[in-house]
């Protein structure tokens, strides 16, 4: 557990090194420049760091955010060195960075995650209650680094009002469609089963998808096609992403999107 983990907030240039050392780690690329990270933290930004004693084990990188409409929280880098992952280190982070942004003036957070990695998907939708808005296809274009390669990099987009947001209660998968029919391993997306005035549905994912991607890169790729095609329907019909509901005994994790105007009311105690 990481109830022993202390977070807090890095201000100082000699301190911007410590993010980078955990970034470097997780994604095995060139870091973000010290100087524009101590900018970010000196123009409404937000790093924390995660200790374990004195040593860095994880970080949150964010900067001001603006839509036309209002300012928000852009986070942009959540990392944890693969030891503290799986933990309850990520919700922590989150919550501490709501903390901070609510002290700092603003009312939502937001961020991009790749839908067909499990874990984020749950942490984000199913415990911190936020809610999915957008489909971003091949968002970053091509990206070399170890979690990317090789793959188009679509994204959702998270919205997170960390002050009203709860998590939904979650519901049962045999109580509505599955956009997305996986028949051993493989999936294939079911156009014919989606009609607009359904007020909610079902999106599976793998939960093993980044061994799918190291060893099986054409299926990753179907995987990306398949989901792609059935996540763009719901979102551009008025659906948002509400939560993942694991099943453990098929691998597979089921996104629940629910029609925007639809309101779900019970929470998760």
């Amino acid at each position: 557990m990481s109830e022993h983990i202390t977070i807090r907030r890095l201000t100082t240039m000699d301190e911007m090194p410590l993010m980078q050392e955990v970034e470097e780690a997780v994604w095995q690329m060139s870091p973000i420049p010290v100087h524009q990270l101590y900018t970010t933290v000196n123009n409404g930004g937000l790093i924390l760091g995660a200790f374990d004693g004195d040593r860095i084990v994880a970080f949150s990188y964010s900067f001001p955010g603006f839509n036309g409409e209002q300012t928000y929280l852009c986070s942009h880098m959540l990392g944890i060195l693969p030891k503290y992952q799986q933990s309850g280190l990520g919700v922590r982070m989150k919550h501490e960075q709501a903390k901070h942004a609510t002290d700092m003036g603003y009312q939502m957070m937001t961020w991009t995650f790749d839908p067909l990695q499990s874990l984020n998907a749950y942490l984000n939708l199913t415990k911190l209650g936020a809610r999915g808005a957008r489909y971003k296809v091949n968002h970053y274009g091509t990206m070399d680094d170890r979690l990317n390669k090789g793959l188009e990099t679509d994204r959702i987009v998270i919205e997170w009002h960390f002050n009203d947001d709860e998590p939904l209660e979650q519901p049962n998968i045999d109580d509505h469609i599955s956009l997305v029919e996986v028949n051993n391993g493989t999936p294939e997306a079911k156009p014919n089963r989606f009609n607009k005035n359904q007020h909610a549905y079902l999106v599976p994912i793998p939960t093993n998808f980044h061994d799918i991607k190291t060893n099986q890169l054409p299926l990753a790729k179907t995987w990306r096609a398949e989901t792609r095609e059935s996540f763009t329907w719901l979102f551009n019909n008025g659906y948002q992403a509400r939560a993942v509901i694991p099943n453990f005994s098929q691998q597979l994790a089921y996104y629940y999107f629910l029609k925007e105007d639809h309101h779900e009311t019970h929470s998760i105690d």
